[in-house]
């Protein structure tokens, strides 16, 4: 993480104000400080940097998409990730899932009172970073602060507008039978990232979430002319809630193959310590692929010439047309439902 030091750039003197305080009477010179020398010298452009009450600016030909989502991740910064990246490529991950390409962000900030300056800054110089190598622009925003005790520290709510560009639909209704099902990567690691900080576990090598933005790779999917039926993005519940909302929205059984399922064996380890099942696991990088089957290997080659889809894998089929179903075959070759999660196991993982 590139965060140039704090009382180098910023006139607040750190010294005589080490956290964030209350903004009493509506504002005031050290929340205007704030903004102007915190986020405003972080997220510099030309749009932002007329600071007005609303961005304007011009869109290219296409249909517009847009997200939004909120980060309360618990803690702020965990290996391979913190709360700033996160909020960018959760942001752009959930617009390339409609086949867009990002172009936009608007940010809000709410600040507990009392965290510290230098903590925020590091936060706002990764979401900074994150929005560069993404290739975005964050051109509007909020700042709050709440009591102390109020906020755990800061949480960010992001929203995200890109330009689709193709006539493609892709929606969960395209799915059809005989369509391919490919994941991007292995899966569980961001889950057991955050659980491995929170709980103090210790592995012979450290699980770092696979946070990531995966937008490049669902371009390339849709410059290469691929019939992509539906994407969808394997965050909270995992690859076992993504396939249980398309099957249901689609109407469609499908089939996948524990075996062929990447999953690596330091996660595989910590599921099983803490009674979870990786495919029910949080990814912040990871996203599914339903495919025409006649493309499957030719999207498998292209997502893993991507560093984020090397690991790229064939998992299962649709079946056909039945009652929504997902069905997996075990190692052993038996057959069993897989359900949806009854509940969040992973609280505050974004």
């Amino acid at each position: 993480m590139n965060a140039p030091d704090f009382n180098a750039i910023c006139p607040i003197p750190i010294s005589q104000y080490p956290h964030v305080m209350m903004a009493h009477g509506g504002g005031g010179k050290l929340m205007h400080q704030l903004l102007e020398n915190v986020f405003g010298k972080a997220f510099s452009n030309p749009i932002l940097d007329t600071r007005h009450d609303s961005a304007q600016f011009q869109v290219p030909p296409g249909r517009l998409a847009m997200t939004t989502d909120s980060y309360v991740v618990r803690p702020l910064f965990f290996p391979g990730g913190d709360i700033g990246s996160l909020a960018v490529h959760g942001t752009v991950n959930d617009l390339a899932m409609s086949g867009a390409r990002p172009l936009y962000l608007s940010c809000a900030f709410i600040i507990e009172e009392g965290l510290p300056m230098e903590t925020l800054w590091k936060v706002v110089c990764s979401m900074r970073d994150a929005a560069k190598r993404c290739g975005v622009q964050i051109i509007t925003g909020d700042t709050k602060v709440v009591d102390k005790g109020k906020g755990d520290g800061v949480f960010i709510n992001t929203t995200g507008i890109g330009i689709i560009e193709t006539a493609v639909f892709i929606t969960p209704r395209s799915v059809q039978p005989g369509d391919a099902v490919l994941v991007s990567g292995d899966l569980g690691r961001h889950g057991m990232a955050i659980m491995a900080v929170r709980e103090g576990l210790q592995f012979e090598s450290q699980i770092e979430s696979d946070s990531a933005p995966v937008h490049e790779i669902v371009l390339a999917l849709l410059r290469a002319g691929i019939e992509i039926r539906c994407l969808r993005d394997l965050t909270r519940g995992g690859l076992a809630s993504a396939l249980n909302e398309i099957a249901e929205a689609a109407g469609v059984r499908i089939q996948i193959e524990e075996s062929a399922v990447p999953v690596r064996e330091d996660v595989h380890a910590a599921c099983e310590m803490l009674g979870l099942d990786p495919l029910h696991v949080a990814n912040e990088g990871r996203f599914a692929a339903f495919v025409a089957e006649n493309d499957a290997e030719r999207a498998l080659e292209i997502m893993r010439s991507h560093e984020a889809g090397a690991g790229s894998a064939l998992i299962g089929k649709v079946t056909g047309r039945s009652n929504p179903m997902v069905v997996l075959k075990s190692r052993i070759g038996a057959n069993r439902i897989l359900d949806m999660p009854s509940g969040e196991q992973l609280p505050r993982i974004c």
